[in-house]
């Protein structure tokens, strides 16, 4: 438990560092390798070729986090509690999430759309070239909800239950359906299991998120009531079964409305509304999902606790 407060404290105030040693981007080099080493072998089966690498990414990920705190608590239990809090903590994503957003708000402020798309195109895969103030406001509030899932509720869902090497596993998972979940020829086959079985392990919290962002919606004197029913009528206005949940709470609790079409690489993909077109996205509403996310957070950090309490109460 303190090794969950610890970590979580340590995303608040510290963030996401920047380095080449992250230990997600060391998660991302072995995903590459071992696809690379399955694709070869089965040429004609990229289905299962993409099965075995999530399996063995998986397993390679959970178990050397798992020795190696099982390795330095036999050397000093204290080290262990300083090292389960670290490796907590970069699996945490709040305050990079409102760093990256706010980078792109700095631009809209200084009304230079230009550098406003560009920083914008760092952190969404849709065209930005032709968006303009309120749809790059839009897409910020969209980046912001739909991650506050799998950025923040889902590891610290998985660090309650099993700590450390359980969040660690968690975005192993994560990380693959980023590196491999496209829907083109070369991931259509080869993505197809580790897509999916993200969507299992996401599917407990997504739906965690949605119900937490009500409730602070209601702490924040945001329109709870509208946010329980804009989730409840729209948490399945998505092509993933999980990513809709938080954007329809956020969208309800703010009274606008996300998601429709948008570009990718130049071509139109129409995309379900999320939430009712009442209120225009400005700044403010952006700066409302950024205390959203971080008040969800700290419900997030209360479950964890809570869950790793029950269980080592259980067991």
């Amino acid at each position: 438990m303190i090794e969950i407060i610890l970590g979580f404290l340590l995303d608040l105030i510290v963030g996401d560092p920047q380095n080449p040693i992250h230990p997600i981007r060391i998660i991302g080099s072995l995903c590459k390798t071992v696809e690379k080493f399955f694709r070869s072998i089965l040429k004609r089966y990229l289905k299962v070729a993409g099965l075995l690498t999530w399996i063995l990414v998986v397993f390679i990920v959970f178990i050397f986090n798992y020795l190696l705190l099982k390795v330095t608590y036999r050397i000093n239990p204290s080290v262990t509690m300083i090292l389960g809090s670290v490796m907590i903590y970069f699996c945490i994503s709040t305050k990079a999430l409102k760093i990256e957003g706010l980078k792109v708000v700095k631009y809209v402020i200084k009304d230079d759309i230009e550098g406003a798309r560009k920083q914008l195109s760092y952190i969404v895969g849709r065209d930005t070239k032709n968006l303009d103030k309120e749809s790059i406001l839009k897409a910020v509030v969209e980046t912001v909800a739909e991650n506050m899932s799998d950025g923040v509720i889902a590891p610290l869902f998985y660090a309650g239950i099993g700590g450390a090497p359980l969040a660690f596993l968690y975005k192993a998972v994560n990380t693959m359906d980023s590196m491999f979940g496209y829907k083109n020829d070369k991931y259509i086959e080869f993505g197809y299991f580790p897509a999916k079985l993200d969507d299992v392990f996401n599917y407990i919290p997504a739906r965690l998120s949605g119900y937490f962002i009500v409730v602070v919606s209601f702490i924040l004197g945001l329109d709870y009531k509208n946010s329980f029913k804009i989730y409840k009528r729209d948490k399945n206005n998505h092509s993933s079964p999980n990513s809709a949940h938080p954007e329809a709470a956020v969208a309800g609790a703010l009274n606008v409305q996300l998601g429709g079409p948008s570009y990718y690489f130049g071509k139109l993909v129409e995309k379900q509304t999320i939430g009712d077109d009442r209120e225009k996205i400005d700044i403010n509403k952006v700066n409302n999902t950024n205390n959203i996310l971080y008040c969800s957070a700290v419900l997030g950090c209360i479950m964890a606790l809570i869950i790793n309490w029950s269980i080592n109460v259980i067991f």
